[in-house]
């Protein structure tokens, strides 16, 4: 008996420290001989499609950009979290990696911070990570939302002004849209309401929960007449539980939703919590399986 107790506990123990052991690979690391495409910075973007917001957005283009052929095209939410080179993502260097070996093709990444707004009275201090008074943020009414506004923001002011300085496909089978969280609904709902402008989505820990509505999307799916687009879905058993809902039924019931009705999807559940170390592991996957058969001529 004593034993068996002793055995149980160290099970136990052994399952602990797996939980959420997620370790990046060779990808997510700067490579010898592999170029590196450049990250700008630019700051201050007034929305007029959202209004009263304003923020910061990055885009990373290529070694192997030529402008006289269209790039495809990748958006990010929650931009700042995707662009460092010491997170969980490193999407510069992954994308560096992958497009040197030809297993994604020229793709220009764009990565888009959620606006911030003006206050109003009586609202409570938002403060940054330094601590410091910082301006309301507008992210879950942008992310969380359904319906196309974040989509019309996308179309009708980040990609003019990306095509201004780039050659940007128009196909929306060039066009893929990524996002953790709340980001993760977010993107789904681009590709949902228009189809015909983003058709390949990357969602990790993604908010399918009644925040502002999008417990609904499962029972949409089911009820809706398949939509030509590719969903990649990442959540793990530990991921959140809370009155808005629970977020690894909710990613079951979206992979259940897209595997009845035929969708081109993946669906990769592990024993994560609601983070992104199981998603930055498996980018380089999810970019290859997402992008497997996209033209490069």
């Amino acid at each position: 008996m004593r034993y068996s107790v002793i055995l149980i506990g160290l099970l136990a123990g052994l399952r602990c420290q797996a939980a959420d052991d997620y370790k990046l690979g060779p990808d997510s690391f700067a490579q010898p001989g592999v170029p590196h495409g450049t990250l700008t910075k630019h700051t201050n973007f007034h929305s007029t499609v959202i209004s009263n917001t304003v923020r910061d957005w990055w885009v990373y283009v290529p070694a192997q950009y030529k402008a006289e052929k269209p790039a495809c095209v990748m958006v990010f939410q929650d931009g700042g979290g995707y662009v460092g080179t010491n997170g969980s993502y490193r999407v510069p260097t992954v994308f560096d990696n992958l497009i040197h070996k030809q297993e994604m093709p020229i793709t220009i990444g764009i990565f888009i911070n959620p606006g911030d707004r003006p206050y109003v009275p009586n609202e409570p201090q938002r403060k940054n990570r330094e601590g410091r008074p910082a301006p309301p943020s507008n992210r879950s009414v942008e992310y969380d939302s359904l319906g196309d506004l974040y989509a019309r923001f996308l179309l009708e002011e980040i990609l003019p002004a990306v095509a201004k300085e780039y050659n940007i496909t128009r196909d929306p089978e060039g066009r893929a849209i990524c996002g953790a969280s709340s980001g993760g609904i977010c993107a789904f709902n681009v590709a949902w309401e228009l189809p015909d402008a983003f058709r390949k989505v990357l969602s990790s820990v993604g908010s399918f929960t009644n925040i502002r509505g999008g417990h609904v999307y499962p029972a949409l799916i089911r009820k809706t007449e398949r939509k030509p687009i590719r969903v990649f879905l990442q959540d793990g058993s530990n991921d959140l539980d809370n009155e808005f809902g629970n977020w690894p039924l909710a990613n079951q019931q979206m992979a259940a939703a897209l595997k009845f009705m035929n969708y081109d999807y993946k669906f990769e559940f592990g024993d994560g919590a609601h983070n992104g170390k199981h998603a930055g592991a498996i980018l380089p996957d999810a970019l290859r399986w997402l992008w497997r058969d996209y033209n490069k001529e």
